[in-house]
């Protein structure tokens, strides 16, 4: 028996930019469905909104999104923030979003990507544990944790 996990984020209000952004820097299929495809009456506020969302790639990349129904401030719930200090991540968030892979140069184009418009929190560089860290909150408020990890 196997099982597969999936980081499924909750958006308020741009979880369609979300994903697209996430699926143009990922690669794979993105997967958009609208409250309204699922039935809520078209005219009433927020039927445009994402009730199911997803992004899967062949490279093993996966995230699920949507929109928390009412809520259209924008930024992910759970925002928070989070900084390194003294050597230690500070932080109030609940989740970061962790991508490995076993090249550093596999990784920077993710980062660089991911980077546009971005907080970041800790620059990709070799770190005590890896020939690559870094962390950083995207423009939709999720944070990143991005680490060569080599292969087993």
């Amino acid at each position: 028996m196997t099982i597969q996990t999936t980081t499924h984020l909750n958006f308020r209000g741009d979880a369609r930019a979300a994903l697209e952004f996430y699926q143009s820097v990922f690669g794979g299929h993105v997967v958009i469905n609208t409250y309204s495809d699922f039935g809520m009456p078209a005219d009433l506020p927020g039927a445009d909104k994402v009730v199911f969302g997803l992004v899967a790639a062949e490279n093993g990349f996966r995230v699920m999104g949507y929109d928390i129904p009412g809520h259209t401030e924008g930024s992910i719930t759970g925002g928070g923030s989070t900084r390194r200090e003294n050597g230690t991540t500070v932080t109030d968030q609940a989740l970061f979003v962790s991508i490995g892979s076993d090249t550093l140069e596999e990784l920077t184009g993710y980062w660089e990507a991911l980077a546009v418009d971005a907080v970041v929190i800790e620059p990709l560089a070799a770190s005590a544990w890896s020939a690559g860290f870094g962390m950083l909150t995207d423009r939709f408020g999720v944070t990143w944790s991005i680490n060569v990890t080599p292969a087993q």
